[in-house]
C-alpha cells in the first residue's frame, strides 16, 4: 500500500487525532505541510465522500479548539455547497455523491450544532454554511425540518439562537427568497416582535438584517407595504444603540440602512420625512464618533442617488437638502494650515485634509450630480455668501472647494449664471490667505472643465489674465504652480483663436517658471506649456525656437529619482509642441529628442516609474507628427508598448467579510470593488498603463496603416481577447477602436505588397478571428457607450472585410442585432415606468431624454451595420432582412423618435437601392409608409423619405408608376414651402428636387413634362446636400448634351437659365460638379458661344448677374 493510502486510511480512522492533525496542517503557514494536507484532503474528498463529511462534523460539534471548529465549518461549506465550490472542480461538490444517511446525519448535526455553539464568530460561519446548503436543498423540499426550526429558535427565549435563526433568515432571503414567501405574515410577527422587544442589540441588528434582505426579496410592492409598519420599529434599533453609547451597533445599522435605500428606496417613502430627519440629526451631532456621522451622510446620499428606482423622490424635501449641505460645508471646514502645505514639496498635497474633508467632497459631487443644478443651486447661494464673507480662512477656502464640486452635477444652472459664479472666484483669487488663493484656482480649473467652452469664450478677458497674475505669487509656490496647471483645465476647452492674444504673455511667465527652483512649479509650468502648445496649434510655431532648447535641458539633466516626474512631464511637452508646430518645424530636433528617448527606455527604469507611461504617450505623438518617417523607431517602441498592453491586472480577492480589509493598506493606487461575498482589490496604476498602451497601439496602427504590418501577428492575439477585460472601461474602449485599424493594416499590406508569402487568405483569417469576437463582446458588454463603440468598430471592420464573411458569420450578426433592438427597447421602456414615479419631476425628464439619446446612438449604428451589409451583399441579404422585419417595421411607427423612423427609412432606402429588382416586392409594404413620411414634421426623416422616392422612382419600373402623381405632390409640399431654404430644411429640399428630377428622367411619360422639367430646372443649383447636387447637376449636364426639348423650352426660352446655372456650379468649384461633370459643362459652353446666333447669346449674357459674366469670362478664356 502506497504512503499516502495509508496516511488517508489513518486520517479517516477511529483515532480523532489523525485528522485533527490534518486539519491543522491545512492552516499551517508551512507551504510544504499546507500542500501535502491539502492533497490528502482532495484524495479523501474522491475516495470517501461520506466519511469525509462526517469527521469535519465531528470536529465542528466536538473540538474543543476554535480555530479547528471555524476550519470545519468553512470547509464543509466549500464541500457541501454548489457555488462555493469552483466551476471546474466537478468532485468538489460532495453533497449529490453522499448517501441518503450521510445527508440526513449532516441536516441534524449542523442544526445540533447551531443549537449548541457558543462562540460567535463560529456561529456565524456555521450560519452560512447551513444558509448556503439549505439553497441548494430547501427548493426541493429536502430539508422539511429546517424552516419550523428557525421559526422555534426565533420564538425561544434564547438571544443566541434568535440571532443564529435572523442570520440564516437574512441569507435565505438573498438566496431563495421564493421559499420564504408564503411565510409573510408569520415572518412579519416575528420581526416586529424582536425588533420592538429583545433585549439584545445583536438580536435587534440580526432582525434588521434579515427584514431588510427579506424586503429586497419580495417582487410585489403590496407584500413590501406590509412591512411598512416595521420602519418605526427598525429605526429605533439605530436610535437606541445611539442613545446607549453603542456606536458600533449604530454604525452597523446604519450600515443596513444604506443597503435598504440603494436598493428599494420607496419603502421609505411614507416616512421618508421622519427617516431623513433621524438621519440628518446624527449628522448633525458634533459629540457623535466621525464614522457614525459619515454613514448618516452616506445614506441621505445614497437615498438622492436611488434615481432609478425612486426618480424625483429626495427632490421634494429641498428643506431637507439645506439642512445636508450645511453638514458638508461645516465638514469641508475641516482643515488644518499644515506647514507642509506650505513647502510645495510634491508629496505633500494633501496636507491639512481630514476625512471629514474628503467626506464632504465626495458628497457634494454626488449630491449635486444626483439631484442637479435646479435644487442644488438655490441651495448654495443660500450659503456661500456667508461663506465667502466670514473672517475664517477655513470658510472661505470650503466656498471655493464647494463651488468646484457641485459643478459637473450643475453645470446647466452654473452656465446661465456664469457673471456670478465667475465673481465669486475671481474675487478670492486675491485672498489673503494662500490655501484660499490655491482654492480659487482649483475652482477655475474645475468649472474650465464643466462650464466649458461656456466660460472660455465669454471670460478669457478676466479668466487668463487673473492666472498670469497668480503664476506671480513667488510668496506661496504652491499657487503658483497650481496656477499654471489650471491653464490645462482653461485650453481643453478652448479655441485656438481665444488663446491666441494671449501668447506672448502666457509663454514668456511659463519660461521664468520653468526656471524656478521648486519642482512643483517647474511641473505646473511643463504642463501648461504643452497643454497651451496642444490648443493654439500652429499659432506656436513662433514660441517654439525659445522654448525647445528649455525642454531639451530638463529632458538631458532631470536623471536624478527626485527628478522622475519633471522629465516624464518635460517629455510630454516636447511631444505635444512637435505634434502642435508640425514635422517641419520639429523634424530638426526630432531626431535628437528620439535617440534620447531610445537610450532612456534602454536603461534600467523602476517598475513605477511614472517615465514609462509618459514615454509610450510621447512616442505616439511623435509617431503622429512625424508619419512615415517613424516607421525606423518602431523596433525600439513595440517591445516596450507589448510589455505593458500584456500586464496582467494584479488583482487581490478575499472574502467580503474577511477581517483583512484591503481597503485598510495604504497603498492608494489599490481600488476595491464587492462583488457578491468576494471582495477584489484592483492596482490602478498596472491598469492605468496598460490602458495606455492599447490606446497606443491604436494611434499607430491608425497612423502607419500598412506600415503597422509587421506587429500585427503580435498586436492581434493580445488585443482581441481585451475587448472583454471587464477590469477597465479604457482598455475595452482602445481595444475596439483597434480591431478594424489592425484589419485594414493588413488588408492594404497585402493589396501593396508589403506582405510577402501572404494574400487575401491572410486578411480572411484575421477577419474571421476579430469579427466574430466583436459580436461576442458586444454580446456581453455592460456599458451602453461602449456596445455603441463597438457597433461603430463592427460597420468599420465590415467596410473592410464583409465581402470575406460567410453566411453563418453574416447570420450571428444579424442576431446580435436583434439582441441590441430587444435589449434597448427594454431600456426605453423601464425607463417610461420610471417616468410614472409618483415624484417625476422637469429634472428627471431631462436625464431621461439624455438617457434615451444615448439610446439613439445605438440605433443609429445598427442602420448603418445594415447599410454596409446590403450594400456589400445586395440581393444575397433579403432573406436576412425579412428575417429582421418584425424588429424594424415597428420603427416606422408615430410613436417612436425621430431618429428610429429616420434610420428605419434609411434601411429601406438601401435596399431599394442596392437590390433593385429584387427589392419591387417590398414596395406594397414600403411606399405608403415613405410617401407618409415625406411630409413628417422632422426635416432628417423628411430628407430621407424624399431621397428614398428618388430611389424608387429610378428602381423601380412599372410598380412606382402608378404611385407617380401621389409622389409628385408630396414633393410639391416640401419644394413650396416657404421655409424650404432654410439651413435646417434644405437637405430635405434638395433631395425632394433630386427626386423630382428622377421622375422627369424615369417616367416622363406619367407626367406633364413642359410643366414640371421647367419646375425642375427653377430649383438649380442645389447647394445644400453636396452629395445630390452633383447627380442633379450631371443629371443636367446629360439633358443639355441631348438637347431635352422641355428642358431647353420653346425657341430655347431656358437657356439663358440653364448657362447662369454653368456659371454658378463651375464657379464653386470641386462642391457642386465633379471634375468630368464640370468638363463637360465647360464645352458646352464653348459649343454654345460658336453655335448660337450673336443676338441671341449677347441676350442671353445680359440678362446674367455682372458675377456670373465675370466667372464665364474667366472659365470660357481659360
Amino acid at each position: 500500500m502506497d504512503p499516502t493510502q495509508i496516511h488517508l486510511t489513518a486520517v479517516l480512522g477511529p483515532d480523532p487525532t489523525h485528522f485533527e492533525t490534518l486539519i491543522a496542517h491545512l492552516m499551517s503557514t508551512s507551504n510544504d505541510q499546507r500542500s501535502h494536507a491539502e492533497s490528502i484532503f482532495n484524495l479523501a474528498k474522491q475516495s470517501s465522500p461520506d466519511a469525509l463529511s462526517l469527521k469535519l462534523l465531528h470536529l465542528l460539534a466536538s473540538s474543543p479548539h476554535l480555530e479547528a471548529r471555524a476550519m470545519a465549518a468553512v470547509l464543509l461549506r466549500r464541500i457541501l455547497t454548489r457555488s462555493s465550490s469552483s466551476d471546474d472542480d466537478v468532485n468538489g461538490f460532495l453533497w449529490p455523491r453522499l448517501t441518503a444517511n450521510t445527508q440526513s446525519a449532516i441536516k441534524s448535526m449542523l442544526l445540533g450544532c447551531v443549537q449548541r455553539e457558543e462562540a460567535k464568530s463560529i456561529t456565524k460561519k456555521l450560519c452560512d454554511t447551513v444558509s448556503e446548503l439549505a439553497s441548494g436543498i430547501v427548493p426541493e423540499n429536502n430539508w422539511p425540518e429546517l424552516l419550523p426550526f428557525m421559526f422555534q429558535c426565533v420564538s425561544s427565549e434564547n438571544a443566541r439562537l434568535q440571532e443564529s435563526a435572523f442570520l440564516i433568515f437574512a441569507q435565505l432571503s438573498q438566496f431563495i427568497g421564493e421559499v420564504l414567501v408564503p411565510y409573510v405574515k408569520e415572518l412579519h410577527g416575528v420581526f416586529m416582535n424582536c425588533l420592538m422587544n429583545s433585549s439584545s442589540a445583536d438580536v435587534r441588528i440580526a432582525a434588521l438584517n434579515a427584514v431588510i434582505s427579506f424586503i429586497q426579496c419580495l417582487s410585489s410592492s403590496g407584500d413590501r407595504d406590509r412591512f411598512q409598519d416595521l420602519l418605526p420599529a427598525m429605526m429605533r434599533t439605530l436610535t437606541e444603540a445611539l442613545n446607549g453609547g453603542e456606536e458600533a451597533t449604530a454604525q452597523e445599522a446604519l450600515e443596513l440602512l444604506i443597503e435598504l435605500a440603494g436598493t428599494e428606496p420607496r419603502f421609505l417613502r411614507r416616512q421618508l420625512v421622519d427617516v431623513v430627519g433621524s438621519m440628518l440629526q446624527i449628522a448633525e451631532a458634533g459629540t457623535l464618533e466621525e464614522g457614525t456621522r459619515h454613514l448618516a451622510i452616506e445614506f441621505v446620499v445614497t437615498l438622492a442617488e436611488a434615481r432609478e428606482r425612486a426618480p424625483g423622490m429626495m427632490r421634494k424635501l429641498p428643506q431637507f437638502i439645506s439642512r445636508l449641505f450645511g453638514v458638508l460645508m461645516k465638514m469641508l471646514e475641516d482643515v488644518e494650515d499644515a506647514a507642509a502645505w506650505h513647502s510645495a514639496n510634491v508629496e505633500d498635497e494633501d496636507a491639512g485634509e481630514t476625512s471629514n474633508y474628503s467626506v464632504g467632497q465626495e458628497c457634494l459631487d454626488r449630491l449635486s450630480i444626483a439631484l442637479g443644478g435646479n435644487t442644488v443651486v438655490p441651495v448654495a447661494s443660500e450659503l456661500l455668501p456667508a461663506y465667502l464673507a466670514a473672517p475664517e480662512w477655513q470658510k472661505r477656502h470650503a466656498a471655493m472647494i464647494a463651488l468646484a464640486q457641485i459643478a459637473e452635477g450643475c453645470s446647466k444652472v452654473m452656465t446661465k449664471n456664469l457673471e456670478q459664479v465667475m465673481n465669486m472666484v475671481l474675487s478670492s483669487f486675491v485672498d489673503p490667505h494662500p490655501r484660499v488663493r490655491w482654492a480659487a484656482i482649483n475652482a477655475i480649473g474645475q468649472l474650465s472643465t464643466d462650464l466649458g467652452p461656456d466660460l472660455q469664450e465669454k471670460h478669457h478677458q478676466r479668466v487668463l489674465p487673473a492666472l498670469a497674475a497668480a503664476m506671480d505669487d513667488y510668496q506661496s509656490p504652491r499657487v503658483q504652480a497650481h496656477a499654471a496647471s489650471a491653464v490645462l483645465n482653461f485650453s481643453e476647452n478652448c479655441k485656438p483663436e481665444i488663446l491666441t492674444p494671449y501668447l506672448d504673455g502666457l509663454v514668456g511667465k511659463l519660461l521664468i517658471l520653468l526656471q524656478n527652483g521648486k519642482q512643483m512649479v517647474q511641473e505646473g509650468a511643463l504642463t501648461a506649456l504643452a497643454s497651451v502648445a496642444d490648443a493654439s496649434q500652429e499659432h506656436f510655431q513662433k514660441y517654439y525656437d525659445p522654448v525647445m532648447p528649455y525642454l531639451k535641458v530638463i529632458l538631458v539633466n532631470a536623471t536624478d529619482k527626485s527628478n522622475r516626474m519633471l522629465r516624464a512631464k518635460a517629455m510630454e511637452c516636447v511631444s505635444l509642441v512637435g505634434m502642435a508646430v508640425g514635422k517641419e518645424k520639429f523634424k530638426d530636433d526630432a531626431k535628437q529628442v528620439m535617440e534620447l528617448l531610445v537610450s532612456l527606455q534602454g536603461s534600467q527604469m523602476e517598475a513605477d516609474d511614472p517615465i514609462t507611461s509618459y514615454m509610450l504617450q510621447a512616442w505616439a505623438r511623435l509617431c503622429k507628427c512625424l508619419g512615415q518617417d517613424f516607421l525606423p523607431y518602431m523596433n525600439f517602441v513595440m517591445p516596450q508598448l507589448i510589455r505593458s498592453a500584456n500586464l496582467k491586472p494584479d488583482v487581490t480577492i478575499t472574502s467580503a467579510d474577511s477581517d483583512n480589509d484591503i481597503e485598510d493598506s495604504d497603498d492608494e493606487s489599490m481600488e476595491t470593488i464587492t462583488l457578491g461575498d468576494k471582495r477584489i482589490g484592483i492596482k490602478t496604476s498596472v491598469l492605468e498603463e496598460k490602458a495606455t498602451a492599447c490606446n497606443m497601439l491604436c494611434c499607430y496602427a491608425d497612423e502607419l496603416k500598412e506600415g503597422f504590418y509587421p506587429w500585427t501577428d503580435q498586436v492581434v492575439p493580445i488585443m482581441v481577447p481585451l475587448l472583454k477585460f471587464y477590469f477597465h472601461e479604457e482598455v475595452r474602449r482602445a481595444a475596439v477602436s483597434a480591431m478594424p485599424e489592425l484589419l485594414r493594416s493588413a488588408k492594404l499590406a497585402v493589396a501593396k505588397g508589403l506582405a510577402p508569402g501572404r494574400n487575401e487568405s491572410y486578411v480572411k483569417q484575421l477577419s474571421d478571428y476579430i469579427i466574430p469576437a466583436l459580436v461576442e463582446a458586444l454580446h456581453k458588454e455592460p456599458d451602453i457607450d461602449i456596445s455603441a463603440s463597438m457597433l461603430d468598430s463592427l460597420n468599420e471592420c465590415l467596410q473592410i472585410c464583409g465581402p470575406l464573411l460567410d453566411e453563418s458569420q453574416v447570420r450571428s450578426i444579424v442576431d446580435e442585432i436583434k439582441q441590441v433592438i430587444t435589449a434597448s427597447s427594454s431600456r426605453k421602456a423601464d425607463r417610461a415606468e420610471r417616468s410614472k414615479a409618483e415624484d417625476f419631476d422637469a429634472e428627471e425628464g431631462e436625464l431621461l431624454k439624455e438617457e434615451n439619446e444615448q439610446e439613439e446612438e445605438m440605433f443609429d449604428q445598427v442602420g448603418e451595420i445594415l447599410g454596409t451589409l446590403i450594400k456589400i451583399f445586395k440581393g444575397a441579404f433579403l432573406p436576412f432582412f425579412d428575417d429582421l422585419t418584425s424588429y424594424l417595421t415597428p420603427m416606422w411607427g408615430k410613436d417612436k423618435t425621430p431618429e428610429e423612423r429616420r434610420i428605419a427609412i434609411c434601411i429601406f432606402d438601401d435596399i431599394a437601392e442596392h437590390c433593385r429588382e429584387a427589392a419591387l416586392r417590398y414596395y406594397d409594404t414600403y411606399l405608403p409608409f415613405l410617401l407618409e413620411a415625406c411630409n413628417d414634421e422632422n426635416s432628417d426623416v423628411r430628407q430621407a423619405a424624399v431621397y428614398g422616392l428618388g430611389v424608387c422612382a429610378e428602381f423601380g419600373g412599372s410598380v412606382f408608376k402608378p404611385l407617380v402623381g401621389e409622389a409628385l405632390s408630396r414633393l410639391n409640399v416640401i419644394m413650396r414651402d416657404p421655409n424650404a431654404l432654410q439651413s435646417e430644411n434644405v437637405m430635405a429640399y434638395d433631395n425632394a428636387v433630386s427626386a423630382l428630377g428622377k421622375i422627369c428622367q424615369f417616367h416622363r411619360d406619367k407626367i406633364d413634362s413642359a410643366q414640371i422639367v421647367p419646375v425642375w430646372l427653377s430649383c438649380l443649383p442645389l447647394k445644400g446636400d453636396l452629395i445630390e447636387a452633383k447627380v442633379v447637376h450631371d443629371q443636367l449636364c446629360a439633358m443639355v448634351e441631348r438637347s431635352d426639348r422641355e428642358l431647353l423650352g420653346p425657341n430655347d426660352q431656358y437657356l439663358p437659365k440653364i448657362i447662369a446655372v454653368f456659371a454658378e456650379v463651375l464657379s464653386a468649384g470641386k462642391d457642386l460638379a465633379t471634375e468630368q461633370t464640370a468638363i463637360r459643362m465647360v464645352n458646352l459652353l464653348r459649343q454654345l458661344q460658336q453655335t448660337l446666333p450673336p443676338e441671341a447669346l449677347a441676350s442671353t449674357w445680359s440678362s446674367l448677374q455682372p458675377q456670373q459674366q465675370l466667372a464665364l469670362q474667366s472659365i470660357l478664356s481659360s
